[in-house]
Formats: C-alpha cells, structure tokens, sequence
C-alpha cells in the first residue's frame, strides 16, 4: 500500500464519487446532504426498502414516506478490500459493509466503514453514521463503530 493508510480511505471518494438522482432515490440523497439518514418507507403498508424503487414489492404502492432514523445500525456483512477502485488512486485497505438499518426493519445499506482496523470487524458490531463530502455538494453515508 503506497501512502493511503486505512484512515485516509474515507476521504478518497470525494473527487471520485458523482451522485445522480431520480424520482424515487432524490429524497436519500437531499436527506444525506442535510446529514440525515433516511429510508423508503411504503406510504400504504410501512414497508421500507432499500434502494428505494418506484413500487413497493409488499403491496406495490407507490406511495413512499422518508422518516428519519437514529443514524444507528449492525454490520450484516463486509468485506476486507485491498485493491483501489480508482485506477488513479494507490491501493489502500477499506471495508465495504452492509448494514441493517435501525428504524427501518428489512432495510439494509452498503457503505463502507472507516475509523478502526480492518481486521477488528466483526458481524454484528454496531455502527453510527458519519457523512463524508464528495462532488457537487452531496455527502455520502458512510459508518464508524458505535
């Protein structure tokens, strides 16, 4: 690994990542800029689904609710990654995730998670959300250990 430390990985996205919305994902998306996590809730049943999609696949309403949840959540899988998705950025170490979200049953985020060594995560860690900046304006969730 050429100078990117674990640490550093979280800021590596910012000039890489460019976000692009539509319908269904823009409430995620203005709700994460605010430094809020969000996720689609059916607005007939309460089923919440995430990637938000155009019909509900409970009950196929297409009416969505965005509450806000506490930001909280459990590592339901990960993996250990040491390749750069960027041809242009060195190799360094970093750990996607999925994490089921708390206040949303059945809803689950892949981000990555920084701020601790590799090696020490573990499935069902608890976890909180942190914002890291990228292009135009936007944030993209990423996590931390609770």
């Amino acid at each position: 690994m050429t100078g990117i430390t674990y640490g550093d990985a979280m800021k590596i996205p910012g000039d890489h990542i460019q976000i692009t919305t539509d319908t269904w994902t823009e409430p995620f998306w203005q709700a994460a800029k605010a430094e809020r996590l969000t996720a689609c809730q059916c607005g007939a049943c309460g089923h919440f689904r995430m990637p938000p999609t155009a019909f509900c696949p409970n009950c196929q309403s297409q009416k969505v609710n965005w509450p806000a949840l506490p930001g909280t959540g459990t590592v339901f899988s990960f993996a250990i990654c040491n390749k750069s998705p960027f041809p242009d950025v060195p190799d360094f170490v970093y750990v996607p995730v999925v994490v089921d979200l708390d206040g949303a049953p059945g809803a689950r985020l892949v981000s990555n998670l920084v701020g601790m060594p590799a090696e020490d995560v573990v499935i069902g860690m608890k976890v909180r959300v942190d914002w890291n900046d990228i292009r135009d304006g936007w944030k993209l969730p990423i996590f931390r250990k609770a």
